[in-house]
């Protein structure tokens, strides 16, 4: 393992600012029905985690105007402010392209309204959360450069879009002189397609940030569920107990792996494997531990063999029948 493994730098997009993994994504930050906000952890729970994700050097936080409906927004600006720490974090946040938003005016108005909610005037990023059958690619992307130009945010990237959506994306852009600096979409062991579809290879090409969400496959990984302890709610139902079963084997490679690197974590073992394949990846931290657990992915790197065994161990997950 080299010293530049270990401290590996990303950059958002050509020439955009460095960033070192992992960031953290806000999905679980206001989400009850997916993630059980309010049951299982309340907002000082939310603001502990980014104040130890602050001090261990996480920068970038990725939230959404549907994260909660706004909530994950105002929690981050909250917390931002009350640790002054604006000049330390990036900010990026998503449009979401409801039915009723067709044209691109739509991209500003949004970003407007989620600048207030964060309590910011600029966003560093600002993303297309999913492409939409209502809103042409090169609407949405004009809406992007338009958020540019009037200085609402430094960068724009897409979320959820295919190879071909992306080129089309990054097409429009291009002529208003602005960069695509991210795509982000799932990515992790149980979910490779990315690498498949030949995606990942394109954002290397093109100097553009693969973000990974669920990098941990929605806490599968962490080595905290089994058949007999599946995840609860809607989570239980994607990843059951047959899934988790078929897991198993790959949760083992993964523990001995971290054994070798004086104890390391499932987690973080996961999340190093997203950073040695070039992705940056946005796990969820919704108390201390895991945003302890999060940042001590930092500082230390999987060898080449041990990516391998991770890449074989997780080729024998039958995945396809949980789709």
């Amino acid at each position: 393992m080299s010293e530049d493994a270990a401290n590996r730098v990303f950059h958002l997009g050509p020439g955009g600012p460095a960033i070192r993994p992992p960031g953290i994504g806000l999905w679980a930050w206001g989400s009850r029905s997916v993630w059980g906000y309010g049951r299982g952890y309340t907002d000082s729970d939310l603001r502990t985690a980014f104040e130890i994700s602050v001090n261990r050097g996480v920068r970038f936080f990725d939230t959404a105007e549907i994260y909660g409906g706004g909530r994950s927004e105002k929690l981050l600006g909250e917390f931002i402010r009350a640790a002054q720490a604006r000049d330390d974090v990036l900010i990026a946040t998503k449009f979401f392209p409801y039915p009723w938003r067709l044209r691109r005016e739509a991209v500003v108005r949004a970003l407007r309204k989620s600048l207030k909610r964060l309590g910011v005037e600029r966003a560093d990023l600002c993303q297309i959360h999913w492409p939409s059958p209502l809103m042409p690619v090169e609407t949405m992307a004009n809406g992007l450069a338009d958020a540019v130009e009037a200085g609402l945010t430094r960068a724009v990237g897409v979320s959820n879009f295919n190879l071909k959506q992306m080129q089309r994306a990054m097409d429009v852009l291009s002529k208003r002189n602005v960069a695509l600096a991210s795509n982000q979409v799932e990515y992790s062991l149980i979910h490779r397609q990315p690498e498949a579809e030949g995606l990942l290879a394109f954002c290397h090409e093109i100097d553009a940030l693969l973000i990974a969400y669920s990098p941990l496959g929605m806490g599968t990984l962490t080595g905290k569920y089994t058949p007999d302890n599946p995840p609860p709610g809607v989570r239980g139902r994607q990843y059951n107990p047959v899934f988790l079963r078929q897991l198993q084997p790959l949760i083992a490679t993964m523990r001995a792996i971290g054994e070798g690197h004086g104890g390391r974590s499932p987690t973080q073992v996961a999340l190093n494997w997203v950073i040695a394949k070039g992705a940056f990846p946005i796990p969820g931290a919704k108390n201390a531990r895991q945003a302890d657990d999060n940042a001590a992915t930092a500082g230390w790197a999987l060898t080449k063999d041990e990516v391998t065994a991770l890449d074989v161990a997780s080729d024998l997950l039958n995945v396809d029948d949980q789709d």
